[in-house]
């Protein structure tokens, strides 16, 4: 799976297409994972499961003008073939000219809140936009997975109380087609429709991801003359603040 960072349109145009405009404080952060990737195959039955649960640190260091926001997850991974402990990492760096680049990253099951569909913070200007959005706003954006184009909308769920803290709340749905393979199944072709759901929220304060739930499902079949199986996927992850530790500050950023 893969799931590629929505922005939000005072960025997103609101949360979707580009990356995040930048930061008022950035607080070190911890996070309870839970996450579940499913697999079913021909009349409906589950050919396969695996199940994440775990906990994340994201740290902030600044280096002069640089910010490098560092995730690190330590989790259970639990199969058919058993469970395993595993550990990931994902790091964003914040450049002085306000663009921000990806890597390194070693995160192979997407559990880190830097490498989900949904921004770590928002800026001041984009939480006012997001503030005003009184209906479903509609918007376009790449497929994770095939590049493919995705279409839906972008609407505010209401304020929410997230760990003692007020949170606003953003949701977003959108579909597209799917032909060829997945990443995480290079031998499987198939043909069909990806659909990705989320929700998150943003704490009023410090404008830092505090809740996320996302959702990717793929629904098709093999795309196989001989063999029109029906197949579907859904990998899912959900992530919520634990609590802040030192807070610092970040400029502007843009997504390369």
């Amino acid at each position: 799976m893969t799931f590629r960072r929505a922005v939000v349109a005072g960025t997103f145009a609101l949360l979707i297409v580009a990356a995040v405009s930048a930061a008022a404080a950035v607080a070190d952060q911890t996070y309870a994972v839970e996450g579940s990737d499913t697999f079913r195959a021909g009349a409906g039955e589950v050919r396969s499961q695996t199940i994440y649960h775990g906990t994340q640190r994201l740290a902030v260091a600044r280096n002069g003008a640089t910010t490098v926001y560092t995730a690190r997850v330590e989790y259970d991974k639990t199969s058919d073939g058993g469970k395993q402990h595993e550990s990931a990492s994902f790091t964003s760096t914040l450049l002085p000219s306000g663009a921000q680049k990806d890597g390194p990253n070693s995160d192979p099951d997407y559990l880190t809140v830097l490498n989900q569909p949904f921004a770590v913070q928002l800026d001041a200007p984009t939480m006012r936009d997001l503030g005003h959005v009184r209906r479903s706003v509609p918007f376009d954006f790449p497929s994770p997975m095939t590049g493919a184009p995705l279409r839906g909308t972008l609407r505010r769920l209401p304020d929410a109380f997230v760990g003692g803290s007020r949170a606003m709340g953003i949701a977003f749905e959108a579909t597209g087609p799917l032909h060829g393979a997945l990443p995480d199944r290079p031998a499987m072709a198939l043909a069909g429709s990806i659909t990705m759901k989320g929700t998150a929220y943003y704490d009023y304060a410090t404008t830092m991801l505090v809740a996320l739930d996302a959702t990717l499902s793929i629904d098709g079949s093999l795309d196989d003359d001989a063999h029109r199986s029906p197949v579907s996927i859904v990998y899912a992850r959900s992530i919520r603040s634990a609590g802040p530790t030192e807070a610092a500050r970040a400029p502007t950023r843009r997504r390369l």
